[in-house]
């Protein structure tokens, strides 16, 4: 499974070619030929559905994936004028204002969106980002765990403060880590601005455990992975996302007829992620059609295997593995971005204060 974190630490920019032919060295970012996707490094699509593109558009694609999301979009901005490619991808809902008051992309209406979920439509004025994927943070629950000890798993984030869950959950840090930073809007759309920080009070007074990051969390910590399971972990708790409980089944072998771990629906807060054609890019041809190659049927399709996460075209297929083994929360918590770019700052300095401290 491939997760995002949020970490500011600035590391190499990789360079990775998706394309059977991309390692010419001949194909520069300003060639015509070439189009080039900026991501985060959770990126990823079939071989087959990439070279199909390519052969249809007359375009290589080269992806150049520079490390977690927020790093990724940190420096996105910081390079702005002088792009690394001409389509960026992977900027969520949770830092798209800071993309969008920096100028980072520039109008282009992608084909094909008006087949996108009505709700995941945002800057319908001036069409800056499309909308390709959403996903849902939740706590996870080993079923293991409560079955043996005759308990029921909590159910919302309520629960999770009463003495019965005491000492089971582990959260990734606000301030570092995606799911994390997605936990802790969750419970600030819940409880408001007045109310979240008394919260996270009563949770820490319950045993929280936070580390610094998804893997630690889910592969380390958590009694109901199959990490975890092989490192004795003793949480059977654990902040993740929706699709965690359809990867457990996926990657087993030999695979089980039921997931091993379930979802508490009501502790789950919505991340949407957009692309857009970047400001000053130099393809501007190839970048439009590399964004309607991304909110197209194939790639909507093939992308929840490959990512996991849920396409937003609404005539794209779900894969059964997501229908029988977990599904989208029915009514996950949301935020407003910029009410999210408004308090982001604000919400993990106090939490890290309240909780770390």
């Amino acid at each position: 499974m491939t997760k995002r974190t949020t970490t500011a630490v600035v590391i190499g920019l990789g360079l990775v070619t998706l394309s059977a032919c991309g390692s010419s060295d001949s194909a520069g970012a300003g060639d015509s030929k070439t189009v080039t996707l900026v991501s985060h490094d959770s990126w990823a699509v079939s071989k087959s559905v990439l070279e199909d593109f390519e052969k249809q558009s007359g375009y290589k694609v080269r992806v150049l994936k520079d490390g977690d999301a927020g790093q990724a979009v940190n420096k996105a901005i910081l390079t702005k004028d002088n792009p690394q490619g001409d389509v960026f991808f992977g900027v969520d809902n949770t830092l798209l204002s800071r993309a969008l008051d920096n100028g980072l992309f520039q109008s282009y209406e992608a084909k094909g969106s008006d087949q996108i979920v009505q709700q995941y439509r945002i800057d319908q004025d001036r069409h800056r980002v499309t909308p390709i994927d959403s996903g849902d943070i939740c706590v996870n629950y080993d079923k293991a765990y409560f079955s043996t000890h005759k308990l029921a798993p909590p159910a919302s984030f309520d629960d999770l403060i009463k003495p019965a869950y005491k000492n089971l959950l582990v959260t990734e840090n606000a301030a570092t880590s995606s799911p994390g930073l997605g936990f802790l809007l969750g419970t600030a759309a819940k409880y408001g601005d007045d109310g979240w920080q008394d919260y996270w009070k009563k949770l820490k007074a319950n045993g929280v455990k936070v580390v610094d990051g998804w893997e630690q969390a889910y592969n380390d910590e958590f009694s109901g992975s199959a990490g975890g399971k092989k490192a004795m972990a003793d949480r059977p708790l654990v902040v993740s996302y929706a699709s965690s409980p359809p990867a457990e089944v996926i990657y087993a072998d030999p695979k089980p007829k039921t997931a091993p771990t379930g979802v508490a629906s009501g502790t789950c807060f919505r991340q949407v992620e957009y692309a857009g054609l970047l400001s000053n890019a130099k393809n501007t041809k190839g970048g439009k059609a590399l964004l309607d190659f991304l909110i197209g049927v194939t790639f909507q399709d093939d992308m929840p295997l490959n990512m996991f996460v849920y396409p937003v075209r609404e005539t794209a297929k779900v894969p059964e593995e997501f229908v029988k083994f977990g599904s989208q929360a029915k009514d996950p918590e949301t935020l407003a971005p910029a009410k999210i770019a408004d308090n982001r700052d604000q919400w993990v300095k106090s939490w890290t204060s309240l909780v770390l401290k």
